[in-house]
């Protein structure tokens, strides 16, 4: 089967949550595993990179059985904090590593639901998309996240996710109410 552009995109897209789809792709294709779609000039992706960035966990391990390379990004979503604090020891250069549509590398460190993630890649100076990674706190309902980033960060309270909400928002859709009174007293304050 030819790798067009079109396939790759569909591979690619299923990356970023639908397993069954990943795996029959695969199983179909497998030369699918690293292909990159380009979604603009300089802004490549491929599947697995989606599924991290989306926080989708079984698709991530899956491609990694696969063979997939494990990207820093990768393992700080997983909250792989051995693997992250090697590759940063080797290189500290890869705390500005850059996933995926520009995606920071603090955002993938929300997703893994750890502090002590957030706390390695902020040491080692991945300080970019601190409101990313807010909104990513919040979507988690992760009370902790959230007043780590608040304490530590300086998010911008007003950034929207790409569904256009603010993290306040976002907590109030959900119910967080714990979350919404600390934003709402960020904002404030």
């Amino acid at each position: 089967m030819s790798l067009s552009p079109e396939r790759i995109r569909e591979f690619v897209m299923a990356g970023h949550g639908d397993l069954a789809r990943v795996q029959a792709m695969l199983n179909e294709t497998p030369e699918l595993l690293n292909q990159a779609h380009q979604w603009r000039p300089g802004d490549t992706e491929t599947a697995i990179q989606g599924a991290a960035h989306v926080g989708s966990r079984v698709i991530v391990e899956y491609l990694l059985a696969r063979g997939a390379p494990l990207e820093i990004s990768t393992a700080a979503m997983l909250g792989d904090t051995r693997t992250v604090q090697q590759m940063l020891e080797e290189n500290p250069a890869r705390a500005a590593h850059k996933s995926a549509h520009g995606i920071a590398l603090l955002p993938h460190a929300a997703l893994s639901g750890k502090e002590e993630m957030l706390e390695l890649v902020w040491a080692y100076g991945a300080q970019e998309g601190s409101s990313m990674a807010l909104s990513l706190a919040v979507g988690r309902g992760d009370l902790g996240l959230v007043r780590w980033l608040l304490d530590q960060t300086s998010p911008d309270l007003s950034w929207q996710n790409y569904q256009g909400k603010t993290a306040l928002q976002m907590a109030l859709e959900a119910g967080h109410h714990e979350i919404a009174e600390l934003l709402q007293q960020q904002e404030g304050g």
